[in-house]
């Protein structure tokens, strides 16, 4: 499936300029971007070479290597091409998973070849032995150490060649990878950014800065500042199906539903054709999210309905693409979660099926559902069940040392019995729990694996407030997680419902106003709190609301 993939793409890829191979080829790609990387290769090695730079700069990681691997058998002593295979099998550098020993053993040993080979220049001597920082004693220094480390030396090498822009540009996304989720100066990400924009105006068609800006932003303070390169990327790379999805990275966190889901169909599609089952899945959770949050009920089912087509079509000729496996995983349980607590079918969330997976912080998700939904429903048994089987999965990303996901799985266990306080008539404990876990997870980022929490936690705080009749607080932590989360359904739903309650006539009719405009392309009659939205707005159907999105 790879092969056919890169014979597919390779019709539009051609490398332009008469110029020895040391002074730097130009690379033409009219679908996968242009980019310019020099090497010491034979001429006749470039083409794929180059094409395999294409492909990584959109993380597309097993058409990449297929690429690489030509090259360097048209040509042995191409051993940066091995560095580009070396780079291409540790994935996406965005993703919070452990990586197994396995793909560390085979990352290490391609680069072990690399530096064995050697190179004409000293550069890609030192392109190798940057990269090769990711693998050494993986078996002893934890993944977040090394990426650091892989960060410190692409700042050196940068800093010995200041004029290679592909130093530069790995350098910055090494920086925005590495970037601690605790630092909300976001130090790390501006500098990132402030480096690939730099670059990005000298390269415009180079798919690689486009991405990695979306990446170094993807977070709420700066997103409007990626919107320019989520405008730009599908363009740059239309056969890459990562670049088609990016985009909807930026779109999510801007609230652009609409934006999201059409790209999201393109990538998904794209994704089907090319092998790339695991970013099909990606793709598809980053739709359902946006179907979700713009009241398209019917099209988030029919995405639920799929789910088992796709997951029929995993197999050993799945092609290697910025979502790893657990991207997989993590959007099979995540979506028919969604689809139960959006739209607060509580039932449907308590009797979620639960599929153990390889991987703990995956089989979380639906325990988290479970337990809100059965405490929803006062069902305490099936409540105090699943909370344990939250704890369960804590101790089990413990022992694998999933650092990040220990600290989104003790939020969401956090939130889960604050529910089940609520549901036993312990108020004041219920209370604090939610608030706590709201505390929580304000001092940290979403992973890129995923749109979006499975249930904001502080939205989830202004929900419980309401139960507890508390209105003014309820619009609070309403208004504050919309900050965070611009245009979430439940979200402005909730609002509505909190403002009514206080009085606040101008206010909910506000926040009905902006439902309806969210859900401008809703089924009809759609959720008890569109159609209650629609009243209030003055608006008996969503026809007369505004049908496209303000980024427009």
């Amino acid at each position: 499936m790879r092969q056919a993939f890169v014979a597919f793409i390779s019709c539009a890829i051609a490398a332009a300029g008469a110029a020895p191979a040391q002074d730097g080829h130009q690379h033409q790609a009219g679908k996968l971007g242009t980019v310019a990387f020099a090497n010491s290769c034979r001429a006749e090695a470039q083409p794929a070479f180059l094409r395999g730079m294409a492909l990584l700069h959109s993380f597309e990681f097993g058409p990449a290597t297929d690429a690489f691997t030509i090259a360097v058998t048209t040509d042995p002593a191409c051993g940066i091409a091995l560095w580009g295979t070396g780079v291409a099998e540790w994935g996406n550098p965005f993703s919070a998973a452990i990586k197994p020993a396995t793909q560390m053993e085979a990352g290490r040993a391609v680069l072990a070849r690399a530096a064995a080979i050697g190179s004409q220049t000293a550069r890609e001597r030192d392109f190798v032995s940057a990269a090769a920082v990711l693998y050494n004693r993986f078996e002893t220094v934890d993944q977040a150490a090394r990426l650091r480390s892989y960060r410190d030396a692409m700042g050196k090498l940068s800093g010995t060649y200041p004029n290679d822009p592909e130093a530069a540009a790995f350098y910055a996304v090494a920086l925005a990878a590495a970037a601690d989720p605790a630092d909300k100066t976001y130090a790390d990400q501006l500098k990132a950014g402030g480096i690939l924009e730099k670059l990005w105006r000298a390269q415009p068609q180079h798919p690689g800065l486009a991405h990695y800006i979306i990446h170094s932003y993807d977070v709420p303070a700066l997103a409007p500042q990626a919107l320019a390169a989520a405008r730009r990327y599908a363009a740059i790379a239309p056969d890459a199906p990562h670049a088609l999805h990016m985009p909807s990275h930026t779109f999510t966190r801007l609230g652009y539903w609409q934006d999201s889901i059409e790209t999201n169909i393109l990538s998904a599609a794209a994704a089907r054709r090319a092998g790339s089952v695991f970013e099909e899945f990606h793709a598809t959770d980053y739709e359902a999210y946006a179907y979700l949050q713009s009241g398209q009920d019917a099209a988030a089912r029919r995405l639920v309905k799929s789910l088992p087509g796709m997951l029929a079509r995993v197999g050993p000729n799945t092609v290697a693409s910025a979502a790893p496996p657990v991207a997989g995983s993590y959007a099979l349980a995540a979506i028919p979660a969604r689809f139960a607590l959006e739209r607060g079918d509580w039932t449907g969330a308590a009797r979620l099926d639960v599929r153990p997976s390889a991987f703990a912080y995956v089989d979380a998700i639906t325990w988290f559902a479970r337990a809100l939904g059965a405490a929803r429903l006062r069902d305490l048994p099936a409540a105090r069940h699943a909370v344990d089987e939250l704890q369960k999965c804590i101790d089990r990303t413990a022992q694998a040392k999933e650092t990040y996901w220990i600290e989104q799985l003790a939020i969401q266990r956090l939130g889960a019995t604050a529910w089940l306080a609520l549901a036993e008539g312990r108020a004041a404990d219920a209370l604090a729990a939610m608030r706590e876990a709201a505390d929580r997870e304000d001092l940290t980022e979403k992973s890129a694996i995923s749109p979006g929490p499975l249930a904001p936690a502080r939205e989830l705080l202004g929900e419980m407030l309401l139960e507890m009749k508390q209105p003014h607080e309820a619009l609070a932590a309403f208004e504050k997680t919309m900050a965070k989360e611009p245009n979430r359904f439940r979200g402005i739903a909730g609002a509505v419902r909190a403002a009514s309650a206080s009085g606040d006539v101008a206010g909910a009719r506000k926040y009905a106003a902006q439902l309806v405009t969210v859900c401008a392309r809703a089924d009809s009659p759609g959720r008890a709190e569109l159609q209650a939205a629609r009243r209030l707005a003055g608006r008996r159907d969503g026809k007369n609301s505004v049908a496209r999105n303000e980024s427009r």
